[in-house]
């Protein structure tokens, strides 16, 4: 049997957890969707290997106490993820965020969009290239 498909999202926005989790139902139910809003807390878990190995990681930038970039930079440093893709999910669109995201590992940087039906449609863009095995880039 396939082990469903699993994504991990580390985002301290309750709401943003919530859109994003139904999005992803919306575009298939058989997707694993774990959230955690303590970036510290994921990174643990990550560490203890208390999650399962997601195929997907959607990280979002702006987080008190570790923020984005510094657990982009510690997830890519552990080895069982090191491989797994990191998809930076954030309110920014800054040029600078863009290029210091990817020199630290992202796969790709998906702008938080203002509707559920355009979060749907970057998402279904993100994880038919991913699973087709097309690389994801910034």
């Amino acid at each position: 049997m396939k082990q469903p498909r699993t994504l991990y999202l580390v985002d301290d926005d309750v709401d943003d957890l919530e859109l994003f989790c139904e999005a992803v139902q919306i575009i298939d139910n058989s997707i694993v969707c774990i959230s955690a809003s303590d970036s510290v807390a994921a990174l643990k878990a990550f560490r203890d290997h208390d999650v399962p190995l997601p195929d997907m990681i959607f990280l979002d930038l702006n987080m008190p106490v570790v923020d984005g970039r510094k657990f982009l930079a510690e997830i890519k440093a552990l080895r069982p993820y090191a491989h797994v893709p990191v998809i930076i999910y954030s309110t920014s669109s800054h040029p600078k965020d863009l290029e210091d995201t990817r020199q630290l590992g992202a796969a790709r940087f998906l702008t938080k969009p203002y509707s559920l039906d355009e979060l749907v449609n970057g998402l279904s863009e993100i994880l038919e290239a991913n699973w087709a095995g097309i690389r994801v880039s910034l």
